[in-house]
């Protein structure tokens, strides 16, 4: 196992720190940005990655990573829809590797996950990758190796399509995310299987409960005192590790040293945003810059103008941005507590800097996340907004009025829309409508909280974006610009995603990986309907291998394609799959540490031939 302490060592053997900026691979350093060449690539298509221990520079602070080629992130892994590829990778660390090549459609023994489609890759061995490229857009790739993709083992991937893209754009520029730690990962794990709220930093204060009985009075913040204490919840849980541990990056750049990429003003420019972190969701805005949204997690989506968007660990989105301005504009990535922000500038010329937007106030978890039905509660005479239910019988939704929340401007009590955004306490929230309730399987001791009243949540901007006053994108917004597969669904398989918080367990249907014997059985051929059900208080970016996942929300033929989604506290989800790729894949929780404790399932799609 690689730790930091043996990194530094290595480092101090080396006897050479070198600069952040002489690690990153071209793509990541301050750039112009490009376009693509128009002309066809044919032919096979080669590449040569190195994995090694290497020490780096971030904002001042020296470190050690894992890294390929020599580079945090990885190099830019560039394709051709239509051709066929071949990586050969050298592991040069003195442990076991892999990659995954996370959304790609490709044969199961290269999908890279040990243990499940291949055994991994030995130390000081080289393994080679080929498959066929079938599809196109922006993607990444990833260690699926214990916890190295902590220490820096990542990187970005496009896939240029075969036809030309549905929408013009002038320059593009890769947005890679993520969260780095100084700390050794394995002890910050070990810390948080001791105790889950180790790193919380941002918990409710005797301020805040006066605060509360100035705006909602005595009597409705100690009925809020009183139920969070009696479940033994913290409202204030929003991430496990937070920003007194992470530097939050953009291309491998900290907020200090503000990674810079070119435009020249009246241009339009794509921006590939990738998620690549392990623990962190960002809310990603470009203040005084709208985007309009063109693809989601590679694939083609009708143009959605928006303000700002959420995305979960492991999700992409493209968007365009057109700046007219000779101006600087901040790229801002906040953290979903808002204990940090990756911050970088689109600007004309290098050199040039907007101002950084403040943090905004942490956002409080309510008892909407904790799947209450809000009419059975005594909230003192407050008004709770509620939708009937309409049932979700054959995975329909049923969807607020014109498919999206009307969360501009909403707030119902005023002042303490600065903490809570609009809500009194963490009690109240606007929210989707209740579309199931759970049934008498509480799912065993691995399990401690259930969702009561099971929400369609699709129409919501996520946690903390609630009332932010301008739009923000959701995922009714999301509607594919090409019909796919249209027959129904032949059976339904439902997961529910548990855990117990206090003791740092995450599982699903209350077992961890560990205690299960066999996969869950997809047979090759077949379309089946997946429902998902959040009865934990935490958002989880649920990452299906080898398939896409086609994500039910009311756009009937162009529902839109996702290989990761963001299941919200207390939410029902619905999604169709079709099993046309025989094998063995993971399906987990991509938020590193749950995946490790536990949330973790293989899916199975037979017949096929060939184990790992």
């Amino acid at each position: 196992m690689i730790t930091r302490r043996r990194m530094l060592k290595t480092a101090s053997t080396a006897g050479l720190l070198l600069a952040a900026q002489g690690l990153l691979p071209a793509w990541a350093r301050n750039v112009a940005g490009a376009v693509p060449a128009s002309g066809p690539r044919t032919g096979p298509h080669e590449f040569d990655l190195t994995i090694a221990e290497t020490p780096i520079t971030i904002d001042g602070r020296t470190g050690s990573a894992i890294t390929l080629n020599g580079g945090v992130p990885g190099p830019l892994m560039r394709f051709k829809e239509g051709e066929t590829v071949t990586i050969r990778v050298h592991n040069r660390l003195p442990e076991d590797t892999s990659i995954h090549w996370h959304g790609i459609l490709l044969p199961f023994q290269m999908d890279g996950v040990p243990g499940v489609s291949f055994p991994g890759i030995r130390a000081n061995s080289t393994f080679t990758y080929e498959y066929p490229v079938k599809q196109y857009g922006t993607y990444w790739y990833h260690s699926h190796t214990r916890l190295q993709e902590q220490l820096g083992h990542y990187g970005p991937m496009i896939i240029d399509p075969a036809n030309p893209d549905p929408f013009a754009y002038d320059r593009e520029h890769v947005i890679v995310l993520s969260d780095w730690m100084f700390e050794d990962p394995y002890r910050v794990f070990a810390q948080l299987k001791k105790m889950s709220h180790y790193y919380n930093f941002q918990k409710r204060t005797v301020g805040d409960f006066f605060e509360d009985i100035a705006t909602a009075g005595l009597g409705a913040t100690l009925k809020d005192r009183d139920a969070w204490g009696r479940m033994r919840m913290d409202p204030t849980d929003i991430a496990d590790i937070t920003g007194a541990v992470y530097t939050y990056l953009i291309n491998g750049h900290g907020p200090e040293t503000n990674w810079t990429g070119l435009f020249t003003p009246g241009e339009s420019v794509r921006l590939r945003v990738i998620n690549a972190s392990t623990m962190s969701y960002f809310n990603v805005r470009l203040p005084g810059l709208p985007m309009t949204v063109v693809q989601a997690d590679g694939q083609n989506v009708e143009p959605v103008e928006i303000d700002e968007f959420q995305i979960a660990v492991a999700e992409t989105y493209d968007v365009i941005v057109r700046p007219e301005s000779d101006r600087a504009y901040t790229l801002f990535a906040e953290s979903l507590n808002r204990s940090g922000y990756a911050r970088g500038t689109l600007a004309p010329r290098e050199g040039m800097a907007a101002p950084i937007p403040p943090l905004r106030p942490r956002p409080l978890r309510t008892m909407v996340d904790m799947g209450m039905d809000m009419k059975d509660m005594d909230m003192g005479g407050m008004q709770m907004k509620d939708t009937a239910p309409p049932g979700m019988a054959g995975g329909g939704h049923a969807m607020p009025e014109g498919g999206r929340m009307d969360h501009a401007g909403h707030s119902s009590m005023g002042g303490h829309g600065a903490e809570h955004g609009g809500r009194v306490g963490s009690m109240m929230e606007e929210a989707g409508p209740i579309v199931a309730r759970h049934g008498p399987d509480t799912h065993g001791p691995g399990n401690t909280t259930i969702a009561h009243v099971e929400r369609n949540r699709l129409a919501e901007p996520g946690t903390g974006l609630e009332d932010v006053g301008h739009r923000v994108l959701v995922y009714t917004d999301l509607r594919s610009v090409t019909p796919f597969n249209q027959r129904p669904a032949e059976r339904e398989i439902e997961i529910h995603l548990t855990g117990n918080m206090d003791r740092f367990m995450w599982s699903f249907d209350g077992k961890k990986f560990s205690e299960v014997k066999a996969p869950i059985p997809f047979r090759h051929g077949e379309r089946l309907r997946l429902i998902m059900v959040n009865d934990t208080m935490m958002e989880h970016p649920i990452h299906l291998h080898g398939m896409f996942m086609e994500l039910e929300n009311d756009h009937g033929q162009y529902i839109p394609r996702k290989h990761t989604v963001n299941v919200k506290a207390g939410e029902r989800m619905s999604l169709l799959i079709t099993a046309d790729a025989p094998g063995r894949w993971a399906f987990h929780c991509h938020l590193l540490y749950h995946m490790e404790m536990g949330m973790f399932r293989v899916v199975e799609v037979s017949p096929h031939e060939g184990r790992a």
